[in-house]
């Protein structure tokens, strides 16, 4: 149950009439408040609601032309039952509300948010609120609700303090009198009553017989006697009505706000001659409304920029110089040591700070209220017994009165603000209440603030920290990197050294054995040493193009491939290669697109992926090898590690083994098998995926353990035809016959052996042969004048030029000469992907002797 509801129904009625406020005319203080709550809360409709038994009747209204409304359909009358703000985004869906006949008829409110008015003894008069016509999901904003509370608790107070005034108003004979005075103009002799002159401080006898005006101004604030004699002026000048406030200091020494109205009576030719008045004290409505504008600038200051300290004393100068006091501070407390630590403090000029740490015991014994919770008001320390035994210790720091408002949190008595006067001054409860606003604001904007710069130093820390780690991983990372290099570089060398080693063993024993043959004169028995040393050669070059697609540096020949076709064209292969325990399914993708890939290495791919499907399916079971076009979105493309676009996949699954996460993470690392010792040289799936990532391509496994395995390979699309089948085999070197037309080629390769060779081979073919051994020599022969038909060269060559800038150069000279490139290590920048020019083909190191002359024959064709 709220605070507001502990009192039976029957006392907070009784507190409402004792208020003497309802069916009262309006009052422009309360007329404004609800402008204000309008405007900040950005409403239609604002209320001074206040809840009746049996109705709710509207003291201040903005928005709605009626005076009051049954309590039946009063949301007020829920808010009275609140002890904080109270908000309901939709009146029209909650349940509590959705039948009320003002939110089904006009004027159709959809949003309420009100707080409850409450005075000193518990009791709520009702509220203060905010009204929209349309729903607000997300309620007020905090700047809104603070304000919209604040007014509310200066509409109580107002309500309180106004109870009095009313009361006279019903009764004349209790109306405290007002102060009337009447000025002589010619004479400057002003005559006032009792009232006036004790509100002006003058000696009420002089002021009956008439005491000269300036003697009345000496008691008007500083601050506000050039415009009160600006204001008498105007009024003496035109005639017209005089109203102006300002400050008089009282007989306790204090300033008090007081409204002065009067008009100037004029002679016939304009001449001031009597300036009759009335002056009002009007200092608890002045300021009540200065406390109200204080704290909407305090609320405004509290949620600017700025550190801590800088809000508690933006916080102390607006209270001090709403209060007119001298010094105003917030500070930590000690508890233990019973001392104050006030970094910054506001003071008016001409007053000191305090020093940055007081103990309270130098100072009176007030220390142990504080303790207690309990706001310390003193107004005179010579008098109060907390204080004066030693009020001069006070004195000697310009406080003769003081406030200080304990701050407790948890139990705990945390922080303390306080207010210091120069004289003796009398606090009221509403200046009271105004600053315990103040300290409680300040308290949670200040903490609030103290935890954000301690967050934002946090994150700083915590973000260089990051960095600094960061940092440290990448170093670590790299490190592992390395490491992880040198580990695979060790284990490709083991495997190249040990794979080599076994052919090198064959290519030199056949030969050793062949000269011993020889030398036996056995010549019969040199085709078998010839085909052993032979196939040895042939493995170790099926062995080097692993190794260069593994690493993505294999001499690649594109060209434009319609990949159905491809598959076709050696389905026959795979089944034969599988076996008859295996069923094979193709499934071949209308319409699909081609790719520009180099076929030979395609087909090896797919029969590779076959070969280890059929190892995974010891059993039997089904490979399928399918084809299909893929449109690559960004996320889909991301996951492939490839760019967004077209790209044809070609798929190889099986109904075998599958793979463990573990298999899988290493299935493409060169060496790397499953298979036993001597069944596999784990460079398969390398191969693959090089081959697949030099053609600007990816290759994805897909598996489940006992379920099988998919290996896509992705493939860029090529916009452009599929090229014809290569269709016919190569003859032997000994089949090729003499060409008729002999024709001139130049060698130029750094290997005498390789030049040697490749001589002999254009001899037998009956061609005429020029060599060099770099590329500036080869250079120097075109430049001789000699002719030349066909360009032979290496890539790789030592100095300064490579075979593809000997090739550009030849052609400078020679624009329809023909090149062939024989290379065994091709660099992406010299060849790369891309297509050859017509006149141009590539011959991948080692070849055999009819190769090299099947292709010469082709290109001079």
């Amino acid at each position: 149950m709220s605070k507001a509801a502990h009192a039976s129904e029957d006392q907070r009625l009784a507190a409402l009439a004792d208020a003497n406020i309802l069916d009262t005319p309006a009052e422009q203080r309360f007329d404004d408040i609800v402008a204000m709550v309008a405007a900040i809360c950005d409403t239609p409709i604002a209320l001074v609601s206040l809840v009746d038994r049996d109705r709710q009747w509207f003291k201040a209204k903005c928005g709605v032309d009626v005076d009051e409304t049954p309590i039946e359909t009063s949301v007020c009358a829920l808010a009275i039952r609140q002890d904080d703000l109270f908000v309901i985004p939709d009146l029209a869906t909650d349940p509590r509300t959705r039948d009320f006949s003002l939110v089904t008829d006009p004027p159709h409110i959809r949003f309420y948010a009100g707080f409850p008015l409450v005075g000193r003894g518990g009791h709520a008069f009702g509220s203060l609120c905010a009204i929209d016509t349309a729903p607000r999901p997300g309620g007020l904003t905090e700047r809104q609700a603070l304000a919209l509370e604040a007014l509310a608790r200066q509409t109580a107070l107002e309500i309180e303090r106004g109870a009095g005034a009313r009361r006279s108003a019903a009764d004349p004979s209790s109306a405290r009198s007002i102060g009337v005075w009447d000025w002589d103009v010619p004479n400057d002799r002003v005559v006032a009553d009792v009232g006036a002159a004790t509100l002006f401080g003058v000696d009420p006898e002089r002021a009956a017989k008439g005491a000269p005006i300036a003697e009345y101004f000496d008691g008007i604030h500083p601050d506000d006697v050039e415009q009160t004699r600006l204001g008498v002026q105007a009024a003496m000048t035109t005639g017209d009505p005089f109203t102006i406030e300002y400050r008089l200091r009282g007989p306790d020494g204090n300033w008090r706000w007081m409204l002065a109205q009067g008009r100037c009576e004029m002679a016939a030719d304009g001449t001031p001659l009597r300036f009759p008045g009335i002056s009002f004290d009007i200092h608890a409505r002045k300021t009540a409304e200065l406390r109200m504008a204080a704290l909407l600038q305090l609320g405004d200051r509290l949620s600017a920029s700025g550190d801590a300290a800088e809000l508690a004393h933006a916080a102390s100068e607006i209270l001090g110089r709403t209060l007119g006091s001298i010094r105003v501070g917030y500070g930590l407390i000690d508890p233990v040591a019973e001392t104050i630590s006030s970094e910054r403090q506001w003071c008016a000029p001409g007053i000191g700070p305090y020093p940055p740490t007081l103990h309270f015991r130098d100072y009176g014994s007030f220390i142990d209220d504080l303790k207690a919770g309990e706001t310390v008001a003193i107004t005179n320390v010579d008098v109060d017994p907390r204080t004066r035994d030693l009020a001069e210790m006070a004195k000697a720091l310009d406080v003769h009165a003081l406030v200080n408002l304990p701050l407790i949190e948890h139990g705990k008595f945390v922080a303390l603000l306080f207010v210091n006067q120069d004289r003796p001054r009398d606090w009221t409860p509403e200046e009271i209440a105004f600053i315990r606003e103040v300290a409680e604001r300040t308290r949670a904007a200040v903490e609030r603030r103290r935890v954000e710069w301690a967050l934002e130093a946090l994150n700083a820390s915590l973000e260089e920290q990051v960095s600094a780690r960061t940092r440290e991983l990448i170093v670590v990372e790299e490190s592992l990197r390395q490491s992880q290099k040198m580990e695979a570089v060790g284990q490709l060398t083991g495997g190249l050294a040990h794979d080599f080693n076994n052919l090198l063993t064959g290519i030199s024993g056949a030969i050793e054995m062949m000269q011993v043959r020889i030398a036996q004169g056995r010549l019969g028995e040199l085709d078998r040493y010839v085909s052993a040393a032979q196939g040895a050669a042939r493995r170790a070059a099926a062995l080097t193009h692993r190794l260069l697609a593994f690493s993505r540096r294999q001499t690649l020949d594109p060209k434009p491939v319609d990949v159905n076709r491809l598959v076709s064209g050696i389905e026959d292969l795979v089944r034969r290669t599988v076996g008859p325990d295996l069923h094979v399914e193709v499934v071949g993708a209308a319409g699909l697109w081609p790719a520009m890939v180099d076929p030979n290495q395609l087909e090896n791919a797919i029969l590779n992926l076959c070969i280890n499907a059929r190892d995974a399916m010891p059993n039997g079971g089904r490979i399928t090898i399918e084809t299909a076009n893929k449109w690559l979105d960004q996320r889909a493309a991301r996951e492939r590690d490839l760019e967004p676009g077209q790209y044809l996949s070609l798929c190889v699954t099986d109904t075998g083994t599958g793979m463990t996460p573990e298999v899988q993470a290493r299935a493409f690392d060169p060496f790397y098998t499953t298979k036993p010792i001597g069944e596999g040289t784990g460079l398969g799936l390398s191969m693959i995926y090089g081959f697949a990532r030099q053609s600007g391509g990816q290759v994805r496994i897909y598996t489940e353990v006992e379920m099988g395995t998919t290996v896509c390979i992705y493939l860029p699309r090529h916009h452009g035809e599929a090229g014809p089948d290569e269709e016919g085999a190569q003859t032997s070197l000994e089949a090729q016959t003499r060409d008729p037309d002999s024709r001139t080629v130049l060698i130029v390769d750094d290997e005498p052996t390789v030049r040697m060779l490749v001589m002999e081979v254009l001899g037998e073919m009956g061609h005429s042969a020029l060599e060099a051994g770099d590329g500036a020599s080869a250079l120097r022969v075109l430049q001789s004048g000699a002719r030349v038909d066909l360009l032979i060269t290496d890539v790789g060559l030592p100095g300064m030029m490579n075979g593809r800038q000997v090739a550009d150069g030849a052609l400078a000279l020679l624009p329809d000469l023909r090149v062939l490139f024989i290379t065994g290590y091709a660099e992406n920048a010299v060849i790369g992907n891309r297509q050859l020019d017509p006149n141009m083909a590539l011959l991948t190191k080692p070849f055999a002797m009819d190769s090299l002359a099947a292709k010469v024959r082709e290109m001079l064709a």
